[in-house]
């Protein structure tokens, strides 16, 4: 029997628990699950014969490290900044790792050691990143392997609210951490490759800097640039691409009315505002909006959106902003913070929600002297606030390189990201199977 050590049971890992009880009695695994809520993994395991809630801290190396040493894969669905340190407790004591999160260079100076000690480490093989990866080297490789070459490639991903629970004018809900949303974009410029020539877009233009297309039935999206494309150049093997960009979907609107509140500092996470608990969300926006004797909130807020942003307004007004009788009761809270609350009251799941993942890709290049395209897209819909599109996407695809790892099919020791054949070719072929594959449209230019 081969032991599992599943570090993180929050919502990503819904999916991820469930298939590989479902695989363990045909592969004969043992499931140990940590996580702060044992009364959440409880429940999650359900029972199961082949599984056990453990109680220990994660986060203290003397108790993580005994059961890592117990373990024949470690699995962390912990925050992304305490990996680095899991992964050298792993390499000093043998065991494979996994995690869904990006390769940090604190990560990757590991590579040497990990090599010397035997260990597979694999990072980033949840969705984005992860499925982005798998998905694009399969198609670029089929590219290169026709002997074409690749001028331009574009990828887009976004978790949103599925059209059947889509009822209200942002056409969007928090399917992950809304602190995250709030402050996507800030600390660097995004950055890109087009037409061979360097592009940046600094956070203050970021959200008017979009591009929109129609993705199958599920009508239209629009995208805004991600913070670094230049590094999936070596990622993807695309050294002389003409053009590169990745970046983040949302429905029409989205980001015209975010960048409203990005115009206006309320997504600032770098000081607090005086008096903070006593605001309701009508004083927060006021703070924010010049003074004038006479006119209304609302009316300063017209004005600041000017006649071309006027049709903005409502997204804005159902949000409760120019509520005065609810407190919001946040000490010493940033701005970020408060519209964080603010929009956690109006754009949070409900009972019977479900949320949906997508995913696009555009792929130019030349073959035989004709210009060509591929539009890859897919679409997962969530089944319930459990077995979300989120967790279905980031989940599987861990537990697949889990089942790669422990049956000896992919025993490269190592950093790795999943972008070999042998990594994306098995887990790609067994998504489908979940409803989880890519449609593809071939186009002339």
């Amino acid at each position: 029997m081969k032991t599992i050590l599943l570090l993180g049971a929050g919502m990503s890992s819904s999916s991820l628990i469930r298939y590989l009880l479902e695989e363990s009695e045909k592969f004969d695994w043992k499931l140990n699950v940590v996580d702060q809520n044992t009364v959440l993994v409880l429940k999650k395991i359900a029972n199961h014969p082949r599984a056990e809630a453990l109680s220990f801290n994660a986060l203290d190396t003397t108790e993580r490290r005994k059961n890592i040493e117990e373990a024949d894969l470690v699995i962390s669905m912990l925050p992304a900044r305490f990996h680095p340190d899991i992964a050298k407790d792993c390499i000093e004591l043998k065991t494979n790792l996994i995690t869904p999160s990006y390769l940090a260079p604190e990560m990757k100076a590991l590579t040497e050691k990990a090599v010397q000690a035997g260990v597979i480490i694999m990072n980033e093989v949840g969705v984005d990143p992860g499925i982005d990866h798998m998905s694009a080297m399969q198609i670029i490789h089929k590219i290169q392997g026709l002997g074409a070459e690749m001028v331009s490639f574009k990828s887009f991903c976004g978790g949103l609210i599925a059209p059947e629970s889509d009822n209200n004018p942002w056409h969007y809900k928090f399917t992950w951490n809304p602190r995250n949303v709030v402050l996507a974009g800030q600390g660097s410029a995004a950055a890109f490759i087009q037409n061979n020539e360097f592009k940046y877009i600094p956070y203050n233009q970021l959200f008017k800097r979009t591009e929109r297309f129609v993705i199958g039935d599920f009508g239209e999206f629009e995208g805004y640039a991600n913070r670094d494309s230049f590094a999936y150049r070596e990622t993807y093997g695309l050294f002389d691409i003409k053009t590169i960009y990745r970046g983040t979907l949302r429905r029409p609107n989205f980001c015209d009315a975010w960048n409203v509140f990005v115009e206006l500092g309320m997504t600032d996470d770098s000081y607090s505002l005086f008096e903070s608990h006593k605001m309701s969300p009508r004083k927060f926006v006021n703070s924010f909006l010049p003074y004038h004797q006479t006119k209304t909130v609302e009316e300063k807020f017209h004005n600041f959106l000017g006649s071309e942003r006027t049709h903005l307004f409502h997204q804005f007004e159902w949000l409760g902003l120019f509520d005065d009788e609810r407190v919001l009761g946040l000490e010493k809270a940033t701005p970020a913070q408060l519209i964080e609350n603010i929009l956690i009251g109006r754009l949070s799941l409900s009972p019977g929600d479900k949320d949906m993942l997508v995913m696009y890709h555009e792929f130019d290049y030349i073959l035989n002297g004709k210009q060509k395209q591929i539009l890859s897209s897919m679409i997962c819909l969530g089944a319930d606030q459990t077995y979300t599109a989120m967790s279905d996407t980031v989940g599987l695809p861990v537990g697949m390189m889990a089942k790669l790892i422990l049956n000896g099919e992919f025993n490269k020791p190592g950093i790795h990201i999943p972008v070999d054949r042998e990594v994306y070719e098995p887990i790609l072929s067994e998504l489908k199977s979940f409803g989880i594959s890519f449609q593809e449209i071939e186009n002339d230019l």
